[in-house]
């Protein structure tokens, strides 16, 4: 039966910013959520169980993921992640990171567009603006847009596999765009280079950010808080977003500068990925 939105608040708004292909539904204790468009998304195909795994639920889950996926041949990674906001791991550890499962933590920001600010030493270098989503507009800076997350992406084994999983996600998201929900994606420039790039996706009032990337060599000028505020502000304004949240890895410095913006930590959610055979080292 069709699944309803997850209790937290960035299990909710992952499956919102999914394609517009996506199929949730209800298993016993646990959802589907899948993307038949991009079945190279770890965390669009995927089994989001009711409760974090407990000792003997490592082997359990796997064939509950294959059997729900035996359909497409093209999944060929194994993703579950669980309700609950307090980050709990229950078994995780245990049943999973010996299997070979690497361990996702994600520290949920929101904020209320009137809460968000400046940062004072915010860049004024750049142009920030939202990219026309419409075929054969603006595609030189949707192609530098792939550059730039590649750029971000360390150690991968498989790079072919990365870029077309980058670019069908883009694809994607300009199709969300496109049907007429909110937001769009956003990218710093100097001039006609592309230095930084975020998306947001509006559903009702609310924005979910996607993917905040700067250019390596230009971190720390105050590209990312200019982008992120600004990207909010246009949201704001072009979708009636009131209320926006972002994720952010508990151990990176990114978390500090949302933060800075009047983002606050509301919640704390885990996941463990199997990567796909040509993704391992």
């Amino acid at each position: 039966m069709p699944a309803p939105l997850p209790r937290s608040l960035i299990r909710a708004t992952d499956f919102e910013v999914l394609p517009l292909s996506r199929v949730l539904r209800r298993g016993d204790g646990y959802t589907v959520a899948a993307s038949p468009s991009n079945p190279l998304h770890y965390w669009g195909n995927l089994l989001l169980f009711d409760h974090p795994p407990e000792p003997g639920d490592g082997a359990r889950w796997e064939e509950l993921f294959d059997a729900e996926f035996s359909a497409e041949e093209r999944v060929t990674h194994r993703t579950f992640a669980w309700e609950g906001g307090d980050g709990a791991l229950g078994a995780a550890r245990e049943e999973f990171l010996a299997r070979g499962y690497e361990l996702e933590q994600t520290v949920g920001l929101a904020a209320r567009g009137e809460d968000l600010v400046p940062h004072p030493r915010a860049s004024s270098a750049v142009r920030v603006r939202a990219l026309d989503h419409r075929p054969g507009r603006d595609e030189d800076l949707w192609a530098q847009v792939i550059d730039v997350q590649m750029a971000s992406r360390e150690n991968l084994v498989d790079v072919e596999g990365q870029v077309a999983y980058q670019r069908t996600r883009e694809r994607d998201l300009r199709e969300l765009f496109a049907s007429g929900r909110g937001g769009a994606w956003f990218v710093a420039t100097d001039g006609e280079q592309v230095v930084g790039s975020c998306g947001i996706v509006v559903t009702g009032d609310r924005g979910r950010y996607q993917a905040v990337d700067t250019v390596a060599s230009r971190r720390g000028e105050g590209i990312c808080s200019r982008l992120v505020a600004e990207a909010a502000r246009i949201a704001a304004d072009r979708d009636g977003a009131r209320s926006f949240v972002i994720g952010a890895d508990p151990d990176y410095h990114a978390i500090r500068i949302y933060e800075s913006l009047g983002f606050r930590p509301v919640e704390r959610v885990a996941g463990v990925y199997l990567p796909a055979p040509e993704d391992r080292a």
